[in-house]
């Protein structure tokens, strides 16, 4: 148990989207759910709703709202601009492939996105939410509704490492994860499952 804040936070990144299934940087579009991702996010209520949920964020973006709300935690959400994903400016809606075909080696996490965001923006609105998470009651457990690379970014931060440190922490869609303490330091419980 840590002396403040909550003693986990369970990082659980959309259902699937048509575009997150072909490989496309879906950051600030709206693209819905598909099937799948519905069926994803159905699927994580008796999951979630057996791990002692006490606060819940989600994302601004439908994506991530409905899959809180199929997950059972809706009605509960606060919802936080923070944890929208990682502005793609130009590259939205573009494979790495595409991107790489006219900047070639690019990578997301060192180079950001021309018009967009870099790591470091997105790691100044991850410390955000880490600071509001931070005035939730001790002991508790806090679900956070997101994005693949805004969450990949936060756990980077909770580990105290740069933003960039999200690259080594891939996350698929669906996914749940769990960050915690041992002792008092920060650590991954649980990735990406």
């Amino acid at each position: 148990m840590t002396a403040h804040g909550p003693d986990r936070l369970v990082l659980v990144r959309h259902g699937a989207t048509a575009w997150s299934r072909s490989g496309r940087h879906t950051g600030r579009t709206d693209v819905p759910l598909d099937e799948g991702g519905l069926d994803q996010a159905r699927s994580l209520r008796a999951r979630l709703g057996q791990m002692g949920i006490d606060h819940v964020l989600t994302s601004p973006l439908e994506r991530a709202r409905m899959t809180c709300d199929l997950a059972g935690f809706g009605r509960q959400a606060d919802v936080v601009g923070e944890l929208a994903e990682w502005d793609y400016g130009r590259f939205e809606g573009r494979t790495t492939d595409e991107i790489r075909a006219e900047h070639p080696g690019w990578q997301l996490f060192r180079d950001g996105c021309p018009g967009g965001e870099d790591a470091a923006s997105v790691g100044g609105r991850a410390d955000a939410v880490l600071a509001r998470v931070a005035a939730c009651r001790p002991g508790s457990t806090v679900a956070l509704f997101g994005h693949g690379h805004v969450l990949r970014v936060l756990a980077a931060r909770w580990l105290t490492l740069d933003a960039a440190g999200g690259k080594l922490l891939a996350l698929d869609a669906g996914s749940v994860s769990v960050l915690g303490h041992e002792r008092e330091v920060r650590v991954v419980r649980t990735w990406n499952g």
